[in-house]
C-alpha cells in the first residue's frame, strides 16, 4: 500500500526540498565517491560532510568498476571497497540521506565514463558519424568511441547492470532505508559529441528518426512536401549528414534532425528510469543533471522534464563579469522552470573543486559561482566533489576525513542558509525573457564550426553571435545571429533600468505568461504554433506579451504559416505587440513599461554591481546579494528595499540605511550576503 500524503514514510519534491512524512529536507548534499576511498575512511568523510551542514550524502555507482566479466560484479566480496550497501548503511546511521547515481554513464572522471570496456568497444553499442565511424571522444586520459542512446545491444546491457545494482540497493530505498533520490544517466548531451551532424547514425537511430518522422507528418504527402521530394517515403528517408540549406525552405530537414536528437534523449531516459524501476530502484524522486551549456545541446528540458522528476544543472563557472551573466541566464531559467513545477532548483554539481583537465578553479571561484547562483534562485545544491579523490584538484575535505581549512567558507554558507531558512524564500522577477526551444535548435543547426560542438564554443565564450553561419537564406538577414544579439540588448537595457527579469523556456510558456508582469517571447521569424496559438490568446487577454526581435511569419521548421497573426499595439497598453531590435527604442518602451507597469526596481552603483532581493512568504524582504564580479574592489550603494539595517551573514558587519540606500565595499570577484531587518 502507498504511504498516504500525512504518513511519516512519505516522500516527495516540494519547492523547499524533499518532503519526508511532515518534515522537510533541504537538498544540501555532499559527494562522496566510496568506491575511491578505503573503508576505514568512510566514517570520518561522512562526518566530514556532516560537519560542513549537510544532510544528503551523493555517490556515483559506476559500472565499469563493479563488472568483473559480463553479468559477474563485485560489490565487496572481492574489493571492501565496492560495497556501496555497507557504505549507504553507514550514511543512514550517521544521520545522512543518500543522493545515488547508478549511470549508465557517470563521467565522474573515469576512464570511459564509467562504462565497461568491453561495451565501449562493442560494435553494435557505438554511436555513428555521419560517415559510418564510431564517434570518438578524445577526453583524458584515454579517447573512447561513445554509446548510442538508440543502441538496442547497449539497452540491453544497461538493464542487467541496473539489476544488479538493484539486488544490492532496492532494500535500502525509502522508506527501509537512506535512499531519497536516484539519477537517471548523467549529463546526457550525447557524450559531448552533441553536434548537429556529429551522431547518431547508427542503424537503430535512424530507424527511429523514421518512426519519428511518421509520428511528426502522419502522411507520406506531407513529408514529401516538407523535403521537397516526390519519391521519399518513411521507410527509405535518410537524415542530413552536413548543413546544406541554401533557403529557409530547406531548413526543415535539418530542424527535424535536430529535434529528432531531442527526442532521442529523452527516449533512452525512460527506458533507463523504466529499467531501474524493474531493478527495485523506483519510488523515490528521480533527476538529471544538465551539463553548463546545457542551451546549447539536444537536451529539450520540456522533454527530459516528462521522464524524470527534477531537472538540475551543474555549475562550473570562475568569477568574472562575463561568467556572473552566464551563472544569473541559467539559474533564472532553472528558477521559473521550477516554480512552474513546484519543485526546487536544484544544482546537481555545485563545483568545489576541478578535474585536472579543467581551466584551475579556486576555492574562490567555486564561493563565488555558490553565491551568485544562490543570489539569481538556486535553493539545493550538492557539492561535487565534498571529499578529495584521484582525478580531482581542491575538494574541501581531504581523502582520510579531515576538513581543510578554506571548507570553512562552505561551513559558513549553510550556516547562513540556516539562518535564513533560505529554501523558503523566494526571487521575486517582473520580467521574463522566454526563448522557445525553436531558437535554441536554430542555433544548434546553424553553428558554423562543424565538430566543435555550439555547447563547447558556449563554454569558451561564444554563443550564437560569435559561431552562427550569416547566410541570410533569403530571410532578410542571419536570424539566429540578429536574434541573439537582440537578447543581449536586452539584457544591458534592463540591466540599466534595474529592472530584474529571468529567462524562462517554452516548456514552461503558461506559467511565464500567467505570472510575469511582463513576457517578452522571443522571435526569429520562426515560432511553435502552440506557442504562438497561446502568446495570442494571452495577449487577447489583456497580458503583457511582447514579440521580438522579428514578427512570427513561420512555424517552427519555417514554413511559412497560413495565417500570421495580426500583431496590432493597444492603445491603452505601454508593451508593444512587437519590439524590434534598435537599441533606442528598446531602452525607451523598457523605462515606459517599467514606469506604467510600477515595477519594483533594484537600484545599485556603480553600473557593474548587481544585486538582488529574495523575500519571505509574506513578501517580507530577508536577504539581499551585492555581486562585484569585476577584478577590483567596489564601493557600492544599492536600494535598502525597504530595510533599515542588514548584516552580511559571512563576515558580521552591520548597515544601516541612509536615504533609502546602503553603502558598502565589496571585494574583487566578490558577492555579500545581506541579512535584512527592519
Amino acid at each position: 500500500m502507498a504511504p498516504s500524503k500525512n504518513d511519516e514514510r512519505a516522500l516527495s519534491l516540494v519547492p523547499e526540498g524533499l518532503k519526508l512524512g511532515r518534515e522537510v529536507l533541504p537538498l544540501l548534499s555532499g559527494a562522496v565517491h566510496y568506491f575511491r576511498l578505503e573503508p576505514a575512511a568512510w566514517r570520518s568523510a561522512l562526518e566530514g560532510v556532516k560537519q560542513l551542514g549537510l544532510g544528503i550524502v551523493e555517490t556515483y555507482v559506476p559500472w565499469s568498476v563493479h563488472e568483473l566479466a559480463t553479468g559477474e560484479f563485485d560489490f565487496g566480496r572481492i574489493d571492501p571497497r565496492l560495497d556501496v550497501a555497507r557504505f549507504v548503511r553507514l550514511a543512514g546511521e550517521l544521520g545522512l540521506k543518500v543522493f545515488a547515481r547508478p549511470g549508465p554513464h557517470i563521467n565522474a572522471e573515469l576512464t570511459y565514463f564509467g562504462i565497461p570496456e568491453r561495451v565501449i568497444w562493442t560494435k553494435e553499442c557505438q554511436a555513428l558519424s555521419a560517415g559510418g565511424k564510431p564517434v570518438v571522444l578524445p577526453m583524458p586520459p584515454q579517447s573512447f568511441p561513445v554509446p548510442s542512446f538508440a543502441s538496442e545491444a547497449f539497452h540491453a546491457e544497461t538493464e542487467l547492470w541496473f539489476l544488479a545494482v538493484g539486488r544490492e540497493l532496492a532494500p535500502l530505498m525509502h522508506p527501509n532505508g537512506p535512499i531519497v533520490m536516484m539519477q537517471v544517466d548523467n549529463e546526457g548531451a550525447m557524450y559531448f559529441r552533441d553536434g548537429v551532424y556529429d551522431q547518431d547514425y547508427h542503424p537503430d537511430a535512424i530507424g527511429l528518426y523514421r518512426e519519428f518522422l511518421a509520428t511528426k507528418y502522419g502522411r507520406v504527402e506531407a513529408l514529401r512536401e516538407v523535403l521537397s521530394d516526390p519519391e521519399v517515403t518513411f521507410y527509405n528517408v535518410e537524415p542530413p549528414r552536413r548543413f546544406s540549406a541554401t533557403n529557409a525552405r530547406d531548413l526543415a530537414r535539418h530542424l527535424d534532425w535536430a529535434e529528432f536528437q531531442e527526442v532521442l534523449i529523452a527516449r533512452a531516459f525512460a527506458r533507463y528510469r523504466r529499467g531501474l524501476e524493474r531493478a527495485g530502484l523506483g519510488g523515490v524522486p528521480t533527476c538529471h543533471n544538465f551539463p553548463i551549456s546545457e542551451s546549447a545541446t539536444p537536451l529539450d528540458p520540456g522533454l527530459v522534464g516528462e521522464t524524470v522528476d527534477l531537472l538540475g544543472l551543474d555549475y562550473y563557472h570562475g568569477a568574472s563579469p562575463p561568467q556572473r551573466a552566464e551563472i544569473a541566464r541559467r539559474t533564472s531559467e532553472l528558477a521559473v522552470r521550477c516554480a512552474a513545477r513546484e519543485q526546487p532548483p536544484f544544482a546537481c554539481e555545485l563545483g568545489a573543486g576541478f578535474p585536472p583537465f579543467f581551466p584551475p578553479l579556486s576555492p574562490h571561484d567555486n564561493l563565488f559561482t555558490a553565491l551568485t547562483a544562490l543570489a539569481y534562485g538556486l535553493r539545493g545544491f550538492n557539492l561535487f566533489m565534498a571529499v578529495e579523490r584521484d582525478r580531482w584538484i581542491g575538494a574541501p575535505i581531504d581523502r582520510h576525513g579531515r576538513v581543510r581549512p578554506f571548507a570553512a567558507d562552505f561551513q559558513k554558507l549553510t550556516t547562513a542558509l540556516e539562518r535564513v531558512k533560505f529554501w523558503e524564500l523566494e526571487r521575486r522577477v517582473p520580467v521574463h525573457v522566454l526563448i522557445p526551444r525553436s531558437l535554441r535548435r536554430l542555433s544548434r543547426v546553424m553553428h558554423a564550426f562543424g565538430p566543435l560542438s555550439a555547447a563547447a564554443f558556449q563554454v569558451i565564450g561564444g554563443g550564437a553571435e560569435e559561431a552562427c553561419f550569416e547566410d541570410d537564406l533569403g530571410l532578410d538577414g542571419p536570424r539566429a545571429i540578429e536574434t541573439a544579439r537582440f537578447v543581449r540588448e536586452l539584457e544591458r537595457v534592463l540591466d540599466a533600468a534595474h529592472v530584474p527579469y529571468a529567462f524562462s523556456g517554452g516548456d514552461v510558456a503558461r506559467h511565464s505568461l500567467k505570472h510575469a508582469a511582463w513576457t517578452i517571447v522571443v522571435s526569429s521569424g520562426a515560432l511553435e504554433p502552440a506557442l504562438l496559438e497561446r502568446v495570442v490568446r494571452s495577449r487577447e487577454k489583456g497580458r503583457a506579451v511582447t514579440l521580438g526581435p522579428y514578427a512570427p511569419l513561420y512555424d517552427a521548421s519555417f514554413r511559412p504559416l497560413a495565417e500570421p497573426p495580426s500583431l496590432v499595439d493597444d492603445p491603452g497598453s505601454p508593451v508593444p505587440a512587437l519590439l524590434p531590435f534598435e537599441p533606442a527604442l528598446m531602452a525607451s518602451v523598457v523605462e515606459r513599461v517599467r514606469e506604467r507597469l510600477a515595477f519594483e526596481t533594484l537600484p545599485a552603483s556603480p553600473s557593474d554591481i548587481a544585486v538582488t532581493l529574495h523575500v519571505d512568504r509574506k513578501g517580507v524582504p530577508r536577504v539581499l546579494f551585492v555581486i562585484n564580479a569585476t577584478d577590483e574592489a567596489r564601493r557600492a550603494r544599492v536600494a535598502a528595499a525597504g530595510a533599515a539595517t542588514a548584516t552580511d551573514l559571512f563576515d558580521g558587519r552591520s548597515f544601516r540605511a541612509s536615504f533609502g540606500a546602503f553603502e558598502l565595499s565589496v571585494p574583487p570577484h566578490g558577492v555579500c550576503m545581506l541579512e535584512l531587518g527592519a
